[in-house]
């Protein structure tokens, strides 16, 4: 299964016309302890580049970004009532939520994860 990144700090993982979507180990360092963390609904419509999701820490809150155009198949109930999942496995249990891609072409604009971590390391 593909991964792709942002430079918001999404990963993506597309199987098929089904994308799930979280926040980077990278991110969540960032971040910090993870307090509060609020899915998008199911059904709810979502364009590249605009707010999908939130994430809160004892550091900051963050918005968390639709990486593509597309609608939200399913968000990760998991994380309102153990929202340390973001900490503990950002790249799996921890992610956010799962939508249908509108555009698979889009993709073509993410980065790989060589690309990725070149990016941050030269942040």
């Amino acid at each position: 299964m593909p991964r792709y990144y942002t430079e918001e700090h999404e990963w993506v993982d597309v199987d098929g016309e089904v994308a799930t979507v979280g926040i980077t180990d990278f991110a969540q360092g960032q971040l910090g302890d993870i307090v509060f963390v609020e899915v998008p609904d199911t059904g709810t419509e979502l364009s590249a580049g605009g707010d999908a999701a939130v994430v809160e820490s004892v550091k900051a809150a963050s918005d968390v970004y639709a990486p593509v155009d597309g609608v939200v198949t399913e968000g990760n109930s998991q994380l309102e009532e153990d929202p340390a999942l973001v900490n503990s496995d950002p790249e799996g249990e921890g992610w956010f939520f799962r939508m249908t891609l509108s555009d698979k072409s889009q993709l073509n604009g993410l980065m790989n994860a060589a690309a990725y971590k070149e990016f941050c390391d030269s942040l």
